[in-house]
């Protein structure tokens, strides 16, 4: 789409790649509001910031791509935003197919604007090309140091960034056509961005300390994280961190380009 002035609602469509667990379920219901929270958290944080700018305007729509399969139309959205989500963003079943095509066909036609969050990151960058797989150094969880390159200081509207992650499949390599954010020990591929066309993070802005504490508290009881990756992910998962910045950022993208 062209550039959307801040008094004209944006139409985003939130795919909703998986559901939330236990008492992340019982206050948000489904992942598609914890992200309308964010941005309108964002959202603010963009006016204040921008006193002589309207609030950015979010007419926000969800869908199931998991359960449903349903998709908007193209026509009539502006921009698409794919949540993170259990499942693995390389497999071949059939709606996680149906959902690279849809990311592919949307990123080649040019006019609606995407923005993609962990599994949507990767997503994103199936969908272009990139190599997407199981890391060989194992998960990366709660609030992570990220370092930033000045493109991602431009674009993210910070020095350095504090994020929740909870992953350990990552984007291999940076598409031909698109700009990395920045990296991590863990991670070289944080971020990705093309002026707009598309925003992406591994990270999770829209989860909590709540959020993620339960995520670890779950995998650990399943045997998923042993004992000493629990406890350690455990020790940071208070930290401060940058979501709401990156929310600010993610309209700031929808807005501006």
């Amino acid at each position: 789409m062209g550039s959307t002035t801040p008094t004209t609602p944006i139409r985003l469509a939130i795919l909703e790649c998986d559901t939330p667990i236990g008492r992340t379920k019982e206050k948000y219901g489904t992942y598609g509001n914890l992200f309308k929270e964010l941005l309108t958290s964002g959202s603010k944080l963009y006016s204040q910031e921008n006193p002589n700018t309207p609030t950015p305007e979010l007419n926000i729509t969800k869908y199931d791509v998991v359960n449903t399969e349903t998709y908007p139309s193209p026509s009539a959205i502006d921009a698409v935003l794919l949540t993170g989500s259990r499942w693995n963003a390389y497999d071949d079943d059939p709606w996680i197919i149906k959902l690279v095509e849809f990311t592919k066909n949307v990123l080649e036609e040019g006019r609606v604007r995407v923005v993609g969050v962990c599994f949507g990151h990767q997503i994103v960058g199936r969908a272009l090309g990139a190599r997407v797989g199981r890391s060989e150094v194992g998960w990366e969880v709660s609030v992570v140091d990220v370092g930033l390159n000045p493109r991602g200081r431009e674009v993210l509207g910070l020095e350095k960034l504090a994020i929740h992650q909870m992953h350990r499949d990552i984007v291999f390599n940076v598409p031909e056509g698109v700009e990395l954010l920045g990296s991590s020990p863990r991670c070289e591929v944080q971020g990705m961005y093309a002026k707009g066309r598309l925003i992406t993070v591994q990270g999770h802005p829209e989860f909590s300390e709540a959020i993620v504490s339960e995520l670890l508290e779950s995998r650990h009881e399943k045997g998923i994280f042993s004992d000493g990756e629990f406890e350690e992910g455990m020790g940071r998962v208070g930290r401060e961190h940058d979501g709401v910045r990156v929310g600010r950022a993610f309209v700031r993208f929808l807005v501006e380009g």
